[in-house]
C-alpha cells in the first residue's frame, strides 16, 4: 500500500498535513508527500500562524499517479485555494478517480474535487464555508466529521476541519 499526499509549499494546515502522514507511517504504508516545488512546505496553524516546515519527497508535476493506491489531500484555505489552480494536481486526482481508487481529503481539500470535476452525485463534508460550493457542483453535503462515499467506481473519505482528524486518519489507514 502506498500513499501520496499532494499540497503546495504554502499554507496548508499544519496538522491536516503531519497527523495523516504519521498516522499512515505508523501504520506501515509507504507515504510520498508531493508539492508544486521541491521548496520546504510552510505549514500554517488556524489559516495564519506559521507551523512546522515539512520537506516533500518530490513534485506533483513529476508524480505518476498509478504508482499509489490512496490520494490524500489537506486542507488550508490558501493551500486549498491554490492546488486547484494546478493542473497537476487536477489531473492526478480525476487520475485517482478514473482508476478506482480512494481519494481523501480534509477541510477545505474538498475545493480540489471541485475544480477536478469529482464531487457530482457524490456525498461528502468539508469545512462548513465550502457547503455551497460542493452543493453547487453537484455534492450532497453533510455537517459530519467523517464521509465516505463507496458508492461509485471509486471511493470518497472527507472530514471537517483538524477536530476530525482522529476519524479521519482512522478512515484512512483503514483503507489498506
Amino acid at each position: 500500500m502506498s500513499a501520496l499526499v499532494i499540497t503546495t509549499n504554502y499554507g496548508v494546515e499544519q496538522d491536516e498535513l503531519t497527523e495523516p502522514v504519521k498516522a499512515l507511517r505508523d501504520a506501515g504504508i509507504d507515504v510520498t508527500i508531493a508539492a508544486v516545488s521541491t521548496d520546504p512546505i510552510q505549514t500554517l496553524v488556524g489559516d495564519k500562524d506559521p507551523g512546522e516546515t515539512v520537506t516533500p519527497d518530490t513534485t506533483i508535476d513529476a508524480v505518476d499517479p498509478a504508482s499509489f493506491d490512496l490520494l490524500v489531500v489537506p486542507g488550508g484555505t490558501i493551500n486549498a485555494d491554490n492546488i486547484r489552480q494546478q493542473s497537476d494536481a487536477i489531473e492526478i486526482a480525476r487520475s485517482f478517480a478514473r482508476d478506482g481508487k480512494t481519494i481523501a481529503a480534509i477541510c477545505h481539500g474538498p475545493w480540489l474535487l471541485v475544480e477536478a470535476g469529482l464531487t457530482d452525485g457524490r456525498s461528502l463534508t468539508s469545512w462548513a464555508s465550502l457547503k455551497t460550493d460542493l452543493r453547487n457542483s453537484g455534492a450532497t453535503w453533510t455537517d459530519e466529521e467523517l464521509v465516505t462515499d463507496s458508492d461509485g467506481d471509486w471511493t470518497l473519505i472527507t472530514s471537517r476541519s483538524p477536530e476530525d482528524l482522529p476519524a479521519f486518519t482512522d478512515a484512512i489507514t483503514s483503507t489498506s
